[in-house]
């Protein structure tokens, strides 16, 4: 049976309250309002546009895997379809705004979905005070800083973020109305958020726990839970299996890079890739996270500053409600409760209890905001039910709460935070890639050096042409499976082969400029390449973001040199490459000594440094290395040891001499606190 009635609890037919009024007007409103951030906010030009996110949506309709290795960086394989869309809006060569704008009404989308989640949490049955609680949940789902730095952006958070909603809008109608087709849907939605983003997995895993309030006997509720899990591994495989099937001939992991200390692709770390930039450091500090994001400061659910109240007043309301509760049974104040309003109730919990599992799952996987946008906003929906609940009966007291927790967050919003990540003014289409002859013809491979792959070039250049990023933040060498693979594109594409760098050029070493032909050859030497001088051209990038310090070519301990932009826009230099005959034994004797160094700090504090045994990379006078989960770069310069946490002011550690570290005279105390490491070196002989 499509239908799954009980009479004794679910809504009938006739408790269906009269239609919301202005509810297109709602929508409208919605898009409306998407527009205006957008157009305020300017056009996003993020790390992750350039890095990956352009290049993804160009990846999923032109198959790249024969000519291109980690192009974008190690996300380059992470499954691209949900920025299909981006890229061939803004591949089109449309206006730039006029390509956000119409991102801008899809992602109101969510806003308009909060809003009938809104409906849901509502007990009256009159259409106006249904309509009132629906602007409500829309007005908290509005405030959330993080949604408004991605409306009209190349993000998939977002968007994915819909299904999600979507999936829980059928499940919240269920819990009114139990049909089979609302759960098989919603678990198809789900599955197929999870698929496109892998991150949306935990509300997908979440989700179970709304099915305790479902109007079901016991037995049937297990079976309806069972029912959604099938659904959700169908959508699930129906969005990720053509990819992943890809990823498994390719690299022998259909995650990849992903899970890989389960599948163990030697194309990449087989110890387990864990973000810890918003883990918290211990339980208490999990515990205390509602209560932080209060704060208006950096780096506590994201790299901006995004503060958000609303998760602290949740846990608040729902600690008030069961004690409420019990004093009213105590004083015999009960109410009447009609079949809508225990609905409603229903609604509540589920959400309550799928929220507190999603949080929890959520902290535990990454405590990023981004990848918590379905969750921020079912957070808000649940505070318009909550306050129902807790102000049963004083209606005016909720809406002077409600006012003032709003009126708290848009002051929030007005003085401590920060949008877009990289916004810069509108005009022109979104990329404008001018590249000089002869690369618009003849296809090369381009070994491009930095944390940004650049990997955007790729539509702009002959579709022959290769794109390896070998310098980031997973650096590639010239040993094991990864060596292999570039060693097989250079002689593929030999004496097509070329450097790729941000700069107007590559200059002589006695310009003293950078970056230098001696630091892009330290690079390059790792392959047996240098540049050479004679073959060089500069690609002009129209209206991007000054192009901010990039450790790889100075990095922020190794002095002042920044690149310099020429006006309002970005060069990025190329030069041929070609063999390179030159002894470089004391470099090698140097390198050696340097990684030994560094193995054995990694053995001596496996918490900060991992995972471990990445690439060194010889950059300027310093070999460093980047660890992926912590963001520290550790280095050896001039005898002594230093560590820097990415993205923190200060956060510079001194971890001793390498003679010492050689001989085995030192150990490490170190840990992690506040989002913060720290290290301090013990002499061995006060052990």
């Amino acid at each position: 049976m499509n239908r799954m009635n009980d009479p004794s609890t679910a809504t009938r037919e006739s408790d269906i309250p009269p239609p919301v009024p202005y509810r297109g007007l709602v929508y409208l409103g919605c898009a409306i309002f998407a527009l205006a951030v957008n157009g305020v906010l300017g056009k996003e030009m993020a790390w992750d546009t350039l890095s990956y996110h352009f290049y993804a949506g160009f990846s999923a309709l032109h198959d790249r895997l024969g000519q291109d290795y980690f192009a974008g960086g190690f996300q380059s394989y992470l499954n691209p379809l949900a920025y299909v869309p981006f890229y061939v809006l803004a591949a089109s060569g449309l206006p730039a705004l006029l390509v956000a704008s119409l991102l801008a009404v899809v992602h109101s989308a969510i806003l308009a979905l909060s809003f009938e989640l809104g409906l849901l949490v509502s007990p009256s049955e009159v259409p106006r005070a249904r309509l009132l609680t629906g602007l409500s949940a829309v007005a908290l789902t509005a405030a959330n800083p993080i949604l408004l730095q991605e409306i009209g952006s190349s993000f998939a958070d977002i968007t994915t973020a819909e299904l999600v909603l979507a999936g829980w809008l059928l499940l919240g109608r269920a819990i009114h109305r139990p049909r089979t087709s609302w759960i098989v849907a919603a678990g198809l939605l789900l599955g197929a958020a999870s698929g496109l983003k892998l991150t949306n997995a935990v509300h997908a895993l979440a989700t179970f726990a709304m099915f305790a309030a479902l109007p079901l006997p016991s037995a049937q509720r297990w079976r309806t839970a069972a029912l959604y899990g099938l659904a959700l591994g169908a959508g699930f495989l129906a969005v990720a299996a053509p990819w992943a099937w890809r990823m498994e001939n390719a690299f022998g992991n259909p995650l990849f890079p992903l899970f890989n200390n389960w599948f163990h692709s030697p194309e990449f770390p087989t110890a387990p890739l864990r973000h810890y930039r918003f883990i918290p450091s211990t339980f208490v500090e999990g515990l205390l996270r509602p209560f932080t994001t209060i704060d208006p400061a950096p780096m506590v659910q994201t790299e901006l500053m995004s503060p958000d109240p609303r998760y602290a007043a949740f846990v608040l309301l729902l600690a008030a409600w069961p004690v409420l509760s019990w004093i009213r049974r105590r004083r015999g104040d009960a109410r009447q409760a009609t079949a809508r309003s225990i609905a409603a109730r229903r609604v509540t919990v589920a959400m309550s209890l799928t929220l507190i599992v999603d949080w929890t799952l959520w902290l535990y996987a990454s405590g990023n905001g981004r990848y918590f946008l379905a969750g921020a906003c079912l957070a808000g929906v649940a505070l318009v039910g909550l306050s129902f609940e807790v102000f049963r009966g004083q209606a005016k007291l909720r809406n002077y709460v409600f006012a003032f927790a709003l009126g708290v967050q848009l002051v929030q919003l007005g003085l401590g935070t920060q949008y877009r990540w990289d916004s810069v003014a509108w005009g022109g289409p979104w990329f404008d890639v001018r590249v000089p002859e002869p690369l618009r013809t003849t296809p090369y491979l381009y070994l491009t050096i930095g944390g940004e792959s650049k990997s955007y070039i790729a539509p702009f250049l002959p579709a022959a042409s290769g794109l390896v990023n070998f310098s980031s933040a997973y650096a590639l060498g010239p040993q094991g499976a990864n060596g292999r693979h570039v060693g097989a594109l250079i002689r593929r594409y030999a004496p097509r082969v070329r450097v790729l760098i941000t700069g107007e050029r590559i200059y002589p070493d006695d310009a003293r400029r950078q970056p230098s032909v001696t630091r892009v050859d330290r690079y390059l030497e790792r392959f047996g390449l240098r540049v050479n001088p004679a073959d060089c051209a500069t690609i002009t990038v129209e209206g991007l973001p000054p192009p901010a310090m990039d450790f790889t070519v100075a990095s922020a301990h190794a002095g002042p040199t920044t690149i310099r932009p020429i006006e309002d826009h970005t060069s990025l230099a190329t030069c041929a490459v070609v063999s390179d005959p030159g002894d470089h034994a004391a470099d090698r004797t140097e390198e050696r000594l340097a990684n030994e160094a560094l193995d054995r700090l990694e053995d001596a504090c496996p918490a900060l440094f991992q995972p471990p045994r990445p690439v060194t990379e010889h950059i300027g006078t310093e070999w460093s290395r980047i660890y992926l989960n912590t963001d520290l770069n550790a280095w050896v310069n001039h005898g002594h040891l230093r560590a820097h946490q990415e993205m923190v002011e200060g956060g510079e550690l001194y971890l001793g001499r390498q003679a010492d570290w050689l001989d085995g005279s030192i150990r490490l105390e170190c840990g992690r606190r506040h989002g913060r490491y720290f290290a301090r070196v013990v002499p061995a002989a006060t052990k």
